[in-house]
């Protein structure tokens, strides 16, 4: 005679409310359809270049209004918070083995956040800012 086993309830969409650990990881996870937005409009600003000067140019006066500026500011929040999220968890990702001895992770963390400094130093040095 066989039984059905318990199964606990669990809810579809709130189940990670009810542990942080659950939270951050959703949080990461909903960071990117910003990041996916922000690749489409990449491929949509190639379109328009494309499509010849003079849509271009719409396509950039339309992204200078104030709903372009808060996009891009909201894009550029989830981005830094997404990318200092996973330089956070590199560490139990990638451990780096030295002899026997284990790399300690703020030796990782801290080459992640220096690579990314020099990168946006060299990119806003050929944007013309710096």
């Amino acid at each position: 005679m066989s039984r059905k086993p318990y199964v606990r309830p669990v809810s579809k969409t709130s189940w990670y409310l009810n542990h942080p650990r659950y939270m951050r990881y959703m949080s990461r996870e909903i960071t990117c359809i910003f990041i996916g937005a922000f690749a489409l409009l990449l491929v949509r600003m190639l379109d328009r270049l494309a499509a010849g000067p003079a849509a271009f140019d719409a396509f950039m006066a339309n992204l200078q209004g104030p709903g372009g500026f808060v996009g891009m500011l909201l894009i550029f929040l989830f981005a830094t918070y997404n990318a200092t999220n996973w330089f956070n968890v590199t560490p139990k990702a990638m451990p780096v083995q030295i002899g026997e001895e284990f790399l300690a992770g703020k030796y990782i963390v801290g080459a992640h956040y220096a690579v990314w400094a020099v990168a946006s130093l060299v990119v806003l040095f050929f944007a013309g800012v710096l």
